[in-house]
């Protein structure tokens, strides 16, 4: 289908370098009993005309929603008090819908202004995997409910839906493997276990693994805004949840006013190829940003030039440390090999003033830092039975892998970084061990028409980081080639999913929510690359 409009699209770039990503989740965190709101008796009951939205039992169609008890998170959320909650019950699958059903919890936290408008934003978690429940801080301290309610409902199998299809197993083997070399096969071999292993249980239980998708989730949502009585609402969507958002804007596009996309994954060319682009991106902001201080170039000369031999030098010969991790006084064993240090560096650059000092540490035979915090990210409670392994292999096994050969896979490694020793170019960040653990998930090829760009006129915020090394900032320029009222902006020394750490991007999307067409982008202008932290040569800080 092509477009008959002029291109409104508006590039807001404030750093030369270019910026990456792919699609690493936040993890859920919180558990509230808001009080329960009372559901009206009958199952078909609607609203009445001015009260709030979400305090009316309604079913339509095979979809029913009904006002209960907020849904459960790991630990208290403040942001969550006063939320109007409760449940939607849906098909597993809508290509059988007497089948199945199953239940997502739903939590409506109001607008601060006591005239609300009358079509609320709706966050789109990360993931995959993620609780959107469990991430109503983020939202709601960016600011998001000033003048709409803001809806978090869990995604299908998310840790408060029923069922869930977590794999603690996994989280399990993902902690004990800090000590293990990434690439050996029998690391391979032990987590693909793992991944069979919940696989099976889930099954077991009678899931319909191959139900748990980006099309039936975005189905999911749209039930949802017709069970609430919503003509339109508005879309959040953080990192896998703009690959979300990007689908149901294909699939559902006439209940959406305007569209968010944060850290951005487009479903048309998600897989190991575009990871690396990502990493490539980010790992050259921070590294061009250092250079452009006189300062850390001085201290720090040829970063990324001493990172590349680090990797070739580690995945030859790995080095083995003993650290211990916040909340925990027993050593961890961890092994650095290369593919480990690509790995720490994806997600470190959310760190980034202290990246030059821990890569300086290491060349000079002191891997602490480094260790500490990749062991850190993988052993704290966070990281524990709280995503959906589920819903992440249901996604990647059945829209990605299918589309993207071992060859291409490889390749882009290739591009991305020529030196790096092909056992390190064969695993993508993020997304080791992939194909064969999808060979053992074992669920359908998705129609191929989940490659397929979005192509819309809805209003559509672009958002990327410049250090993003997750989901690239190219993807920005990338998704608004076909949404012709997009707006991109890339948020100049941020690292993936900028509402959460960027007081500005937080400011554009609130004014964006506002004016759609008009978001207001001057406080870009003032913005300044972190200073990034010293000390002598090889300290430890």
């Amino acid at each position: 289908m092509t477009l008959h409009h002029t291109p409104r699209r508006r590039t807001v770039r404030r750093l030369r370098a270019a910026s990456a990503g792919m699609a690493a989740g936040l993890l859920v965190t919180g558990l509230l009993a808001a009080p329960a709101v009372q559901a009206q008796s009958g199952a078909d009951a609607t609203a009445t005309p001015g009260a709030p939205i979400g305090t009316a039992a309604r079913t339509v169609g095979d979809a029913s929603y009904a006002p209960g008890a907020c849904p459960k998170t790991p630990e208290p959320i403040e942001e969550l008090e006063g939320a109007r909650c409760g449940t939607l019950t849906v098909p597993e699958n809508r290509a059988r819908p007497d089948g199945r059903k199953i239940k997502l919890g739903v939590a409506i936290v109001p607008a601060v202004s006591a005239t609300p408008k009358p079509d609320p934003i709706v966050w789109l978690a990360g993931g995959p995997g993620d609780d959107a429940v469990g991430e109503a801080k983020m939202a709601i301290s960016g600011g998001l409910n000033r003048d709409r309610d803001v809806i978090l409902m869990s995604q299908r199998g998310t840790y408060s839906a029923e069922p869930n299809v977590l794999c603690p197993g996994i989280d399990a083997f993902n902690a004990r493997a800090v000590g293990l070399v990434s690439g050996a096969p029998s690391t391979e071999r032990l987590h693909v276990e793992a991944t069979k292993a919940c696989r099976d249980r889930l099954a077991a239980k009678g899931i319909d693994l191959a139900a748990y998708n980006d099309t039936e989730s975005a189905a999911d949502y749209e039930d949802l805004r017709a069970a609430l009585g919503l003509k339109q609402w508005n879309l959040y969507g953080i990192s896998y949840g703009t690959h979300l958002a990007l689908v149901y804007m294909r699939l559902h596009p006439d209940g959406l006013r305007s569209v968010a996309l944060d850290g951005i994954l487009p479903p048309a060319i998600s897989g190991s190829a575009a990871t690396w682009s990502s990493a490539r991106q980010g790992f050259d902001g921070v590294f061009k940003a250092c250079a452009d201080q006189p300062a850390c170039n001085k201290r720090y000369p040829n970063l990324s030039a001493t990172f590349d031999k680090l990797v070739r030098d580690l995945e030859a010969k790995p080095v083995t440390t003993t650290v211990t991790v916040p909340g925990s006084d027993k050593p961890v064993k961890v092994v650095l090999d290369g593919g480990t240090l690509v790995n720490w560096m994806t997600s470190a650059t959310h760190v980034a003033p202290q990246v030059p000092l821990a890569i300086d540490e290491l060349a000079n035979g002191k891997p602490q830092r480094i260790a500490q915090q990749y062991a850190g990210g993988k052993l704290s409670p966070a990281a524990m039975g709280r995503v959906a392994h589920g819903l992440v292999y249901g996604v990647f096994c059945s829209e990605w892998t299918p589309y993207e050969t071992e060859e291409q896979a490889l390749e882009g490694g290739r591009e991305a970084f020529p030196t790096y020793p092909r056992s390190v170019q064969e695993q993508a960040p993020q997304l080791t061990y992939l194909r064969p653990d999808c060979d053992v998930w074992d669920v359908p090829p998705a129609d191929p028409s989940i490659r397929d760009a979005t192509r819309s006129d809805i209003p559509t915020l672009a958002l990327s980081g410049s250090f993003d090394a997750q989901t690239g900032a190219d993807n920005g320029p990338y998704v608004a080639r076909t949404l012709p009222n997009a707006t991109v902006v890339t948020v100049p020394y941020e690292p993936h999913v900028v509402f959460a750490t960027s007081k500005c991007a937080q400011q554009i999307a609130v004014s964006f929510f506002d004016t759609p067409d008009a978001a207001d982008t001057e406080c870009l202008k003032g913005l300044k690359a972190p200073g990034f932290e010293t000390g002598k040569p090889g300290s430890t800080g």
